[in-house]
C-alpha cells in the first residue's frame, strides 16, 4: 500500500506531499491543473525512465519518495531477501535526477539498478493509464486471469519447477547428443593415437633412463680402463696402496703407547686404509657389469627414436606427459562406452518429466475451462453496468500438442463491441482484444476484469489514470460502485473528471494551479467533506454550481 508520496522539483511541482488512504482515494482539478505530472512524478519510482526536462529549477535535484507499507506482502518480502534487502514491512523507495539529468534509485537507502526497481514497483503499484493496456491484449496476462479465478497458484508454480527440470535434462540430452557426436568424428584417430602408445608401452621415465643408459654404453670402454686403472693401483699393483697404507700403519702402531697423538692418527689412517679396500672392491662391482653392447645400444637407439618421434608428435617433452596424453585418450574411448548409457537414463528421465507434465497441464487445463463461462458472464454483466451493454468478450481456450512453460493452452480474448452495421463490418464478429477495442473499451475491460481477479488474487495498489474518459451518467456511476467494491481490499488511487466517481472516495485530493513568486506552481490538497460537495458540485454544473448541483453532489457524498 502507497501510504505516502513526496515530490520536489519536478515540472512545476515545486514541493508536495500527499498521505493516501487504505481504501478508495480519488484525485480531481481541472483540465491542465497537473494531475498527470503526479502521475508522471509517481512513474519515476515505479522504475521509468528519467529526464532532466522535468527539472523547470536547474539548481536542484529532482526528488520522488513513496512510502509503501508491504506488510503481509509474501513477494515483497521474498524480492528482498533474493537481492540481499534488509527486511521491513515498510519500504521507502526514493528515485534522484541530477542537474546533469542522470538518476539514481534508493529501496530503504541502499542503491538499486532500474531492473531491480521495476521488479519491485511490480508487486507494490499496479498503473493503469487510458491508453496503457497492451497487457489486456496480451496471451501472459490473459493466462494470469483465468489462473487467478481458478486459483492455480501452486498447481502452476508446480508446473512450472517440473517444466524447467525437463527443459534441464533435454538441454543435458541434448549436449551428450552432441559430445557423442564429435566423439564418433573423433573415435578412430583418438583408437589408433592410443593403440599406438598402448604398443609402444613406455613406462615412467624410459626415455631419460634409456637416454642417461645409452650416454653411458657410448662411453663403455673410456670408462671401464679408467676403472680398471683406479682399481690396478689400490690393490693389484706390484705395491697396491691399500697394501703400503697396512704396512704403514704397522711400523707406528709400535709406537703409539709413546706419544698422545698418535692414537688418533692411527685411527684415521686405518679408517682411511679400510674405506680404499671398499671403494676398490665397489669399483671392481662397477667395472664387472659395464659390457659394451651394440645390440643394447641398437635397442635403446630404436626405443628413443620411437620416443622422440611420439613426443613430438603429441607436443610433449618427457615420457610422463606422453604417458598422461595416453591416459586421456584412454578416458576419451571409455567415455564413448558410457555416453550412450548415459543418453539412455537422460531419455527414460524426459519421458517420465513429460509424462507427469501432461498429466498436470491436463489438471490446469480442466481448471481454466471450468473458469471460461462464468468469467464471460461476470465480465459482460460489468460491461453492461459500465455504459457498453452491448459489448461482449470471449474467451477462446486451445489445447495445443505441444507442452510450454504454462501448461498446453492457448488463451485468447475475444472481444465484440457489437457496433452498427456499416461500422467496418465489426457487428457480431468477435476478435481478438488487441486489435479492435478503443482506448475507452480497454480501459472499462481491463477494470471490469481486475475487479473479478481482485476476489482472487491480493493484487497491489491499483492506480487508475483517467479511465473513464468518455463516459458519464449511469455509466460512471457504475464505474464509480466498481471501484469503490475494489478499493474494499485493497488500495486504489483514481484520477478522474466524473463526479459519479469523485463521490465514491474515501479521501479526495484536488489538484490545483497557483502563483507563487510569479510562478505557476501545482499543488494538491485532501478536501473536507463540504469543499468535497463544493468541488463535485462544480464538476457537475461548472464553475458557478447551482443549488441542485450542490443537492445533487451531497447526495453523492452522503452515499
Amino acid at each position: 500500500m502507497l501510504q505516502k508520496l513526496s515530490i520536489q522539483n519536478y515540472a512545476i511541482i515545486d514541493e508536495l506531499e500527499i498521505d493516501f488512504s487504505v481504501h478508495l482515494n480519488v484525485i480531481t482539478g481541472e483540465t491542465g491543473a497537473g494531475k498527470s505530472i503526479i502521475v508522471g512524478a509517481l512513474g519515476l519510482i515505479l522504475g521509468e525512465r528519467a529526464d532532466s526536462s522535468v527539472l523547470v529549477n536547474k539548481e536542484k535535484k529532482c526528488v520522488v519518495e513513496g512510502m509503501f507499507d508491504a506488510n503481509g506482502k509474501k513477494e515483497i518480502k521474498s524480492f528482498l531477501k533474493n537481492n540481499d534487502f534488509d527486511v521491513h514491512d515498510e519500504l521507502i523507495i526514493r528515485r534522484e535526477t541530477g542537474t546533469n539529468g542522470k538518476s539514481r534509485a534508493f529501496i530503504n537507502d541502499t542503491p538499486v539498478n532500474l531492473s531491480q526497481l521495476n521488479e519491485l514497483s511490480s508487486l507494490l503499484v499496479d498503473l493503469h493509464q487510458q491508453f496503457d493496456t497492451l497487457s489486456l491484449g496480451e496471451s501472459g496476462f490473459q493466462r494470469e486471469v483465468l489462473d487467478a479465478l481458478a486459483g492455480h497458484g501452486d498447481s502452476v508454480s508446480s508446473y512450472r519447477q517440473l517444466y524447467q527440470q525437463w527443459q534441464a535434462t533435454k538441454k543435458e540430452c541434448d549436449a551428450l547428443k552432441n559430445e557423442k557426436l564429435q566423439f564418433d568424428k573423433e573415435a578412430d584417430y583418438n583408437r589408433f593415437q592410443f593403440n599406438e602408445l598402448e604398443e609402444a608401452s613406455f613406462k615412467e621415465n624410459e626415455l631419460e633412463d634409456s637416454d642417461a643408459e645409452l650416454k653411458m654404453l657410448g662411453h663403455a670402454e673410456g670408462i671401464k680402463a679408467a676403472l680398471s686403472k683406479v682399481y690396478y693401483e689400490l690393490q693389484e699393483n706390484e705395491t697396491p696402496i691399500v697394501q703400503q697404507l697396512k704396512l704403514l700403519l704397522n711400523q707406528v702402531q709400535v709406537f703409539s703407547s709413546y706419544h698422545p697423538g698418535l692414537p688418533p692418527w692411527l685411527l684415521r689412517l686405518q679408517a682411511t686404509q679400510i674405506e680404499l679396500k671398499d671403494l676398490a672392491d665397489e669399483i671392481d662391482g662397477i667395472n664387472s657389469h659395464i659390457n659394451y653392447d651394440p645390440g643394447k645400444i641398437e635397442q635403446l637407439n630404436d626405443r628413443l627414436s620411437l620416443g622422440y618421434k611420439l613426443l613430438k608428435k603429441h607436443a610433449v617433452k618427457t615420457t610422463n606427459e606422453l604417458l598422461q596424453v595416453k591416459a586421456s585418450l584412454e578416458e576419451k574411448l571409455q567415455a564413448i562406452l558410457n555416453i550412450d548409457n548415459r543418453i539412455q537414463e537422460k531419455e527414460k528421465k524426459i519421458e517420465k518429466l513429460i509424462s507427469g507434465l501432461k498429466q498436470s497441464a491436463l489438471k490446469i487445463s480442466e481448471g481454466r475451462k471450468r473458469q471460461v463461462k462464468p468469467f464471460e458472464e461476470k465480465v459482460n454483466k460489468l460491461l453492461a453496468q459500465v455504459g457498453m451493454p452491448n459489448a461482449k468478450l470471449k474467451v477462446d481456450l486451445k489445447a495445443e500438442t505441444d507442452l510450454n512453460s504454462y501448461g498446453q493452452d492457448m488463451i485468447e480474448f475475444l472481444f465484440d463491441a457489437n457496433l452498427p452495421a456499416g461500422e467496418a463490418g465489426k457487428s457480431g464478429q468477435f476478435q481478438p482484444v488487441r486489435k479492435v477495442a478503443s482506448g475507452g473499451e480497454l480501459s472499462r475491460l481491463m477494470l471490469c476484469i481486475k475487479s473479478l481477479v481482485a476476489q482472487s488474487i491480493d493484487l497491489p495498489t491499483l492506480i487508475f489514470d483517467e479511465i473513464d474518459t468518455g463516459i458519464s451518467g449511469e455509466a460512471a456511476r457504475q464505474v464509480g460502485i466498481i471501484m469503490k467494491d475494489l478499493a474494499a481490499k485493497r488500495q486504489v488511487i483514481c484520477i478522474t473528471h466524473q463526479p459519479q466517481i469523485a463521490g465514491k472516495a474515501d479521501s479526495h485530493f484536488f489538484v490545483y494551479k497557483e502563483i507563487v513568486k510569479d510562478k505557476v506552481k501545482t499543488n494538491i490538497r485532501q478536501l473536507t467533506t463540504d469543499e468535497r460537495i463544493t468541488t463535485i458540485a462544480k464538476m457537475l454544473s461548472g464553475e458557478k454550481p447551482t443549488a441542485a448541483a450542490i443537492e445533487n453532489a451531497r447526495e453523492m457524498v452522503g452515499n
